[in-house]
């Protein structure tokens, strides 16, 4: 389970918790309520606590119109969340919800929240709403589809990617999600589509590279695999999959001392890195 949530922060796509403007409410309010409202809104970004604080003064103020209060129950969840209070982000967008449960953005955030406590099925439903109440929601399909390759259902993570692309073709996180659930399932040469898509978005990101590391692996390309993760982990040395499949590359090229290593210290990062790369199809 432990390797699974990190495969989705890093294969999946960053939880896109956008803030909604608080708009023209401002001009009403006296000048502590605007600074209240900026704070909550995320004009500060030094601490999630300055947002809650704004958010929570506007919570709190009794004067606030209904719509100000969905925006402020969800945006102070949105800094729980950073801070990785995922319980008391959902009870934010419990509150939330209740005041406008048309709000796809909150049904969005409690499931990413959902999705980070390993809530898969919950998360699922959420994104469900989320899709349901904005059919356009390119960052949900996305969230549904991370969630989907956490539960091993990488097919279905698949189709996600694809409403992603569709719906937002520069997101480059979802051309890396497409990649890793493909190269899983054994469409390897489309996966290495997506993978150069998603590295020509983004060439410096780790996680594209390890997706590519893993194609090349199940091709037998152990010199191209070893170059990408070398790559890989350049930018991100605790990156367990990226050391795995080195040395699983290392050990095929014949490499025993180095390959070894590599798996030694994948596997104290990563406990169950073993039967993931079973399930992934690499043994």
């Amino acid at each position: 389970m432990q390797n699974s949530a990190r495969r989705a922060v890093v294969h999946g796509t960053a939880s896109a918790l956008i803030l909604l403007s608080l708009g023209g409410v401002a001009a009403a309010q006296k000048r502590p309520t605007l600074k209240s409202l900026e704070l909550c809104n995320g004009a500060d970004r030094t601490s999630p606590d300055v947002q809650i604080d704004g958010c929570t003064s506007l919570i709190d103020s009794g004067k606030q119109t209904p719509q100000t209060l969905v925006i402020a129950y969800n945006n102070r969840g949105n800094a729980y969340m950073a801070k990785g209070e995922y319980d008391r982000a959902v009870q934010d967008y419990d509150e939330s919800i209740k005041l406008n449960a048309n709000y796809a953005r909150a049904f969005n955030n409690r499931g990413v929240a959902y999705q980070k406590k390993g809530a898969y099925d919950l998360a699922i439903n959420d994104f469900d709403e989320a899709i349901r109440l904005n059919p356009n929601y390119a960052n949900a399909f996305a969230n549904r589809a991370a969630t989907y390759q956490n539960k091993g259902e990488y097919e279905r993570a698949a189709r996600d990617y694809d409403e992603t692309i569709r719906l937002n073709p520069t997101m480059q996180a979802a051309w890396n999600g497409r990649c890793w659930s493909r190269a899983i399932v054994g469409e390897l040469q489309a996966a290495l589509t997506d993978c150069n898509e998603a590295l020509r978005l983004e060439p410096s990101a780790a996680a594209n590279l390890d997706s590519r590391g893993l194609i090349y692996l199940k091709l037998g390309e152990w010199a191209l695999a070893i170059a990408d993760y070398d790559s890989a982990l350049r930018l991100d040395p605790q990156l367990a999959t990226s050391l795995y499949g080195r040395g699983l590359a290392r050990l095929k090229k014949g490499d025993t001392s180095e390959g070894s290593a590599d798996i030694a210290a994948a596997e104290k990062l990563e406990a169950n890195i073993v039967a993931d790369f079973v399930r992934y199809g690499v043994q």
